[in-house]
């Protein structure tokens, strides 16, 4: 509470208040002072309320606030229950009230100004449904409607300028900044004509450059017409391709085609249009309609803070939950347990969800065609512009696909058997120098081992003469060799045939008649099948409706218990108010005047009646102000005129004695 007050005080004493108060002064200060410093903030969030609450009556007082404080959606705290205990407060100038209101009001001073603001033009005025008959009556409020929502859009349009960042202190500054680079500009040219006029045939020369500089725009405008014609021509090629390509989808159908077949199409096509045109469409109008006319709304209401926020995020779901008592009860009402078309209704309701669904997918399957076919005949033009040539299709593109695809198979074996090659090549390579180095090492000791004996070429030439004898004995081996393996593999792989086909002739025999009892087989699961998905859906249905059952009698148990608890609440509180009565009317009529001054009524009727002489002393006091109100104003101004008399006496007094 301490902090609540330092902040008051604290505000009090800042601009626009100027109150100079402390904690003490604030603390000390009466109810009518209270009321009037709550009635000078709201002065200040809104002019008109700026008026002194002596010089009018104080019900009108508390309702002018009340309405005030309404329009800010101002809420008493937790501590003050009932509005009427708050109203009392207010009335009366009372601390607890009154200060929680300052404290909130100067929180939020600047919101609540424009709140005030916009409440001013924005709090619509209702007009009773009969005066609305009358024509001038009713073009009078629609123009009011029209000012108010032009005065929406203006608020609008002002808040998104001020939030933009442009001010009107940098526009200034922009124009001055404009002006000097004007004059700057003139004070240039001024200069370059006197400067030109020296020169001779000045007049033909800034012609001429008048000439070029016309010319040069009127080229930049052909410019931009021959691009925007090339567009056109490139759109109307586009157009034309499209057209060629349905003229010739649509030969190519009625090609081959039957008249039968043609009109079947034109039927569905014609109920999926009628389906689309008369459910799907209106379907999707009607919400567009129904989420602009919430936007709309939403839009007409003033700010909301997050307290409202929140407030209304409670309603929802309190009228949310509401909604589904509603409907379960509906449910139990309109379909009973014994009704026999429960299954076909819910067999409908699936059957309509999945004719939505299949439409959904047909026109976005129409949507990607027209996209896809747009593509194509984007990427058509390229390949023309690119290659020059015509685009194969139908069987000519199947059969170059064919092609490419056998070439493609081909280039991957011969890219394969190039790399396995390149692979061994390189293993060779690394073999024959790692041989030709160990050979040059075993050449060098060989060598300096004939020099050291004398014979120096000997084993050059044995080499030879036995490398020379070992290729031809190597050729004829493998010559021989070859033959022999090749006849030996020709036997085996003939021997290798004939057992294959002998040991699969009885697999084959047995894999026909299998493939012939799994024909059977998936033809009886078939029929299995349909019966089980007969059989499914009826016991779905079934379960269904055992469902609603249960979820209608859990729900009826649920009523039941809490009508017999609230029921139950309702006989207590009743007999509590009945005690209270018999209290009442025990005390009432008690001879004991102390237990009849105990009665509600009695102490009612007191304050009544110390509020009625209240009310009259403080009118005969106020009377009485306003009687002695001229006499008194009389008398202080001729003791101040006696006051200023006495005062010329002194200073004259004073300016004889100085003489």
């Amino acid at each position: 509470m301490s902090d609540q007050l330092k902040f008051i005080v604290e505000k009090l004493n800042q601009e626009p208040f100027k109150k100079n108060y402390n904690l003490i002064t604030f603390d000390s200060l009466e109810s009518m002072q209270l009321l009037q410093l709550l009635n000078d903030v709201l002065g200040e969030i809104d002019p008109k309320h700026v008026v002194d609450i002596r010089e009018e009556m104080p019900d009108q007082t508390t309702k002018r606030m009340l309405s005030l404080l309404g329009i800010l959606k101002y809420k008493p705290p937790g501590s003050i229950i009932d509005l009427s205990t708050f109203r009392q407060g207010l009335v009366t100038g009372s601390k607890p009230v009154i200060h929680p209101v300052l404290h909130w009001l100067l929180q939020r001073t600047n919101e609540l100004k424009k709140r005030a603001y916009l409440a001013r033009f924005l709090i619509k005025l209702e007009v009773p449904i009969e005066f609305l008959q009358d024509d001038t009556v009713a073009d009078t409020n629609k123009q009011y409607e029209e000012l108010m929502e032009a005065f929406k859009n203006l608020h609008k349009e002002c808040e998104q300028l001020k939030a933009s960042g442009f001010s009107t202190a940098e526009i200034r500054r922009d124009i001055t900044a404009m002006e000097e680079e004007k004059d700057q500009l003139i004070k240039r040219v001024e200069r370059l004509k006197k400067r030109v006029e020296t020169v001779q045939n000045h007049q033909r020369m800034l012609e001429i450059a008048r000439q070029l500089r016309l010319e040069k725009e009127r080229e930049e405008s052909l410019v931009q017409q021959k691009q925007e014609q090339k567009n056109q021509l490139f759109h109307a090629e586009q157009r034309l391709q499209r057209v060629q390509l349905q003229l010739k989808a649509m030969h190519h159908a009625v090609a081959d085609s039957k008249p039968e077949s043609l009109v079947k199409k034109l039927e569905a096509e014609i109920k999926l249009n009628s389906f689309l045109v008369n459910e799907e469409i209106p379907r999707d109008l009607e919400t567009k309609k129904q989420s602009l006319y919430f936007l709309q709304k939403v839009v007409a209401e003033p700010a909301m803070s997050q307290s409202d926020l929140n407030e209304l995020e409670t309603k929802i779901d309190e009228v949310n939950a509401q909604i589904n008592q509603l409907i379960e009860k509906r449910m139990i009402k309109y379909e009973p347990i014994d009704s026999r078309f429960s299954m076909y209704r819910q067999q409908a309701s699936i059957i309509s969800r999945k004719k939505e669904a299949k439409a959904e997918e047909l026109q976005a399957a129409k949507e990607e065609m027209s996209n896809i076919e747009r593509q194509m005949l984007q990427k058509a033009n390229e390949a023309r512009e690119l290659e020059g040539t015509e685009i194969l299709k139908g069987d000519e593109f199947k059969r170059y696909v064919s092609k490419l695809r056998s070439k493609n198979t081909l280039y991957k074996k011969k890219r394969q058997e190039i790399a396995e090659i390149t692979a061994e090549y390189g293993i060779l390579q690394r073999t024959e120098e790692l041989l030709k180095q160990r050979h040059d090492a075993i050449q060098q000791q060989l060598q300096a081992i004939e020099d050291k004996k004398g014979i120096s070429g000997y084993s050059y030439t044995q080499e030879e003469l036995e490398r020379v004898s070992a290729v031809k004995s190597e050729m004829d081996e493998m010559k021989g060799r070859t033959l022999d393996n090749m006849s030996e593999m020709v036997k085996k792989l003939n021997a290798t045939v004939a057992e294959k086909k002998s040991s699969l002739a009885p697999v084959v025999k047995e894999l026909r008649q299998l493939r012939q009892k799994c024909q059977e087989l998936t033809q009886e699961c078939d029929e299995k099948k349909v019966q089980y998905d007969s059989c499914a859906a009826g016991l779905e249905s079934n379960r269904s409706t055992l469902e609603q059952e249960v979820r209608g009698l859990r729900q009826e148990s649920i009523q039941e218990e809490s009508g017999y608890h609230f029921i139950n609440c309702a006989k207590q509180n009743l007999e509590v108010q009945l005690q209270r009565a018999k209290d009442e009317m025990k005390m009432y009529i008690s001879p004991d005047p102390q237990e009849r001054r105990k009665a509600i009524r009695e102490q009612y009727t007191r304050m009544i009646l110390e509020q009625e002489n209240l009310g009259k002393k403080l009118r005969e006091k106020q009377k009485a102000v306003r009687e002695s109100h001229g006499p008194n104003m009389k008398q202080v101004k001729m003791w101040r005129d006696v006051e200023q008399l006495m005062e010329w006496l002194l200073e004259g007094f004073f300016l004889h004695s100085r003489s």
